[in-house]
């Protein structure tokens, strides 16, 4: 089967739909199909290019066996949104035409959210190639847009919303990474449920693999004797991560073993850096975003992760990606996030439930991970197996594989 996988992040870029979209299709690859990926120039979240890709229109890789096609985008940081709004456009217009012109005919087009203009490329090219068009929505927007309060109900929103309404109209099928996306798309849209697939993020086994605890990193990094709580990954306004700041606040004087550690970029790092500053806190660290290979091993040093987001109806239904990593990698959870995500970790064993934006209750099982360390080490180790039985990438691949031959089928 010829895949066209359309999706604005890729690697070099870090993040879970640059993780899906690379693993998925090495994946594929490997079961005999043959995959192009159109997508931008890294850039995300700093908004900066590499020197060697800044004025370049077009370029084509070979990355894993996979035909990767670049196209223009005009670069923004991940904040402000009408700078983002317009690279989200530049990116589209820009993929449509290129796609047009460099992308072999495939068979199937699937665009990737989480923004919807790189599923209108898709759909353009969907019907430039007239093949069937799968949308894979891995963030409800405008919806999301509004529950971090980002934006108010606005023209812009409307047009969102419109815009949504037309892709999912469109769409042959449509992918999603959970019931509850798949839920609020039937109750909002009114899509018939049986035009909705759910195929979940998940692990490529290879790349997540538990280490030491006792690693050059943790002495590197100063850690020895540390407890130390690892987040990683976005810092943005959809994170509550000025909530864990408050918990480690009340820590301080409390648990000085305790350390938290931030890794990775964001909207909101600077904020978060310079309330840790005004705080004087010294049981806080930021590091930057750092390389796949690199993220497993923090992931290894840490004791336990950390796993945040906003108090929003709409979060009760995200199954953050960073859940199966911690899993994978054998380390215990706790979680700020409701519905889907707690009832996997808390059927997997391997977390605690806390409630989102509750400085205090956090900061309390915070301070029962560093005084029973064993205790939650084992709720760590039953994670791996879990995990693996239920969302192997490889198994997702052919899972996914089995719905784009249904959607041939159809036309």
């Amino acid at each position: 089967m010829r895949i066209l996988y359309v999706s604005a992040y890729f690697p070099p870029e870090m993040g879970a739909p640059s993780a899906r979209v690379s693993e998925l299709s090495r994946a594929w690859i490997a079961q005999g199909h043959d995959v192009t990926v159109l997508t931008g120039f890294a850039h995300h979240p700093t908004g900066i290019k590499a020197p060697e890709d800044r004025g370049v229109i077009s370029r084509r890789e070979r990355i894993d066996g996979i035909d990767v096609v670049r196209a223009y985008l005009w670069a923004a940081p991940n904040k402000g949104i009408l700078k983002r709004m317009l690279s989200y456009a530049s990116f589209m217009f820009s993929a449509a035409a290129i796609g047009a012109l460099r992308v072999r005919r495939p068979e199937v087009v699937v665009a990737t959210s989480p923004h919807l203009l790189c599923g209108l490329a898709g759909y353009f090219l969907a019907r430039r190639f007239g093949v069937p068009f799968v949308f894979e929505v891995r963030d409800l927007w405008p919806e999301s847009i509004l529950a971090v309060q980002a934006m108010q109900d606005n023209v812009l929103i409307r047009a969102l919303t419109h815009l949504a309404a037309f892709l999912y109209a469109q769409a042959d099928r449509i992918v999603t990474v959970g019931e509850g996306y798949k839920r609020g798309i039937i109750a909002r849209y009114g899509v018939y449920p049986e035009k909705i697939a759910v195929i979940p993020n998940g692990i490529e086994a290879a790349l997540w693999k538990p280490g030491s605890r006792e690693s050059a990193l943790r002495r590197e990094r100063g850690w020895d004797g540390r407890y130390v709580v690892l987040y990683a990954g976005t810092h943005g306004m959809a994170h509550a991560l000025h909530t864990v700041l408050q918990s480690a606040r009340v820590l301080e004087r409390s648990c000085p073993k305790l350390r938290i550690v931030f890794v990775g970029e964001g909207a909101e790092k600077a904020g978060l850096q310079a309330q840790a500053a005004a705080w004087g806190l010294t049981n806080v660290e930021f590091v930057d975003q750092q390389p796949k290979a690199k993220l497993a091993e923090f992931y290894a040093a840490c004791d336990v992760g950390l796993v945040t987001l906003r108090d929003t109806p709409l979060f009760q239904e995200v199954l953050p990606s960073k859940i199966f990593e911690y899993l994978a990698m054998e380390r215990p959870i706790v979680l700020s996030v409701g519905g889907e995500a707690r009832e996997l970790v808390e059927a997997a064993g391997c977390g605690v439930y806390v409630p989102p934006e509750d400085p205090e209750a956090l900061a309390r099982t915070l301070e029962d991970c560093v005084r029973c360390p064993l205790e939650w080490a084992e709720r760590g180790r039953t994670g791996r197996t879990f995990v693996l039985e239920r969302f192997d990438r490889s198994a997702q691949a052919r899972q996914y594989v089995d719905l784009l031959t249904q959607v041939l089928g159809i036309k």
